[in-house]
């Protein structure tokens, strides 16, 4: 375990490598890693914010952090927002841990994992839940010619997941079971989400799993179609995303992290209430094509931290062997 625990920490520094500013007009330097002016006081309103980076995947949800910032909601509370963009949750975990980022935005998978193997996170609100009905914000396509329409076809097939053991590969076995297929014979390999048409197309990979804009992409090739969307077959209204912060940063900036959790539910509440406005910044954030953004199915974005799914999650990972014992989402959750 202290191996392990150790190997993810020297990772700390390679993920602060990976990561990228991608917007905010805040200053440069390090993360701040204790309370200075308290966010909220009179000197924080009257213009002296205090700085806080914020990692985010390059995926389209999390354009709805920008929307906060640019909705001036972060500063009504006090707080400097610098986006920082990783490649996935479990790289972002050590940055955060050894205080390189006082927070980010995550699959709560990944946070789970974290503290099962000691490392000292807490939840500090919720982002973003796959849609409990009708089409949802991610799925898995295979090409229409292999013949594979149900997951319970995917036994002894390859499947590509963006990073193994985590949301992807667990909610597909957990597909597959109910389909009456054997989720062990599921080969899972890795890719990135911008690589796997391409793959899936020369015959590299059986079927892809991906999140929107790719999933809208891939199905508008007629050649491809959806085999169905694993986070609704397996955890209806499942946690896609949650923020996240350091237990050592948490019980070090009680005011910043109480700041930033009213400006994230204040934010995505707002954020579902205008989901065009969300999806205008898209072109922008993610370099997309207006068209696209403007068509894009986004997930639900609500700020409170949804615990009893996050509680059946938990059992999941027990049943899939990712974790030994069912972990305790109230412990790791910010009071």
């Amino acid at each position: 375990m202290k191996r392990h625990l150790a190997q993810l920490l020297a990772a700390g520094a390679l993920a602060a490598l990976a990561l990228t500013g991608c917007g905010s007009g805040s200053l440069s330097g390090p993360a701040s890693t204790a309370e200075g002016s308290s966010p909220g006081s009179s000197t924080a309103a009257g213009g002296d914010l205090k700085k806080i980076t914020v990692g985010v995947l390059s995926i389209a949800p999390s354009v709805a952090l920008q929307y906060g910032v640019d909705e001036g909601i972060f500063a009504d509370h006090g707080l400097n927002v610098e986006l920082q963009t990783g490649q996935g949750g479990a790289a972002m975990l050590p940055a955060v841990s050894t205080g390189t980022m006082n927070f980010s935005v995550g699959n709560p998978l990944s946070v789970m994992l974290a503290v099962n193997k000691g490392l000292d996170m807490k939840i500090v609100s919720g982002f973003s839940n796959s849609k409990t009905e009708g089409e949802d914000i991610n799925g898995v396509v295979a090409a229409q010619a292999s013949g594979i329409t149900s997951f319970g076809n995917l036994e002894g097939k390859t499947v590509a997941v963006n990073t193994l053991k985590t949301q992807g590969d667990l909610t597909i076995m957990e597909s597959a079971a109910q389909a009456g297929a054997d989720p062990a014979k599921i080969k899972f390999v890795e890719m990135p989400f911008p690589d796997m048409q391409a793959q899936l197309d020369r015959g590299s990979v059986d079927a892809i799993w991906l999140p929107q804009p790719f999933l809208a992409k891939a199905l508008s090739d007629t050649k491809n179609v959806l085999v169905g969307s694993p986070n609704q077959k397996a955890l209806p209204g499942l946690p896609t995303m949650v923020s996240f912060t350091s237990g050592n940063f948490a019980q070090q900036n009680a005011g910043t992290v109480k700041a930033f959790r009213e400006a994230m539910e204040e934010t995505l509440a707002k954020a579902e209430q205008n989901p065009d406005a969300v999806r205008a910044l898209l072109p922008k954030f993610m370099n997309m094509d207006p068209a696209v953004a403007q068509k894009l199915k986004m997930e639900s974005f609500d700020g409170k931290v949804p615990t009893a799914v996050l509680a059946d999650l938990g059992s999941l990972m027990v049943k899939y062997n990712y974790v030994d014992k069912n972990p305790d989402v109230n412990a790791m959750t910010v009071k």
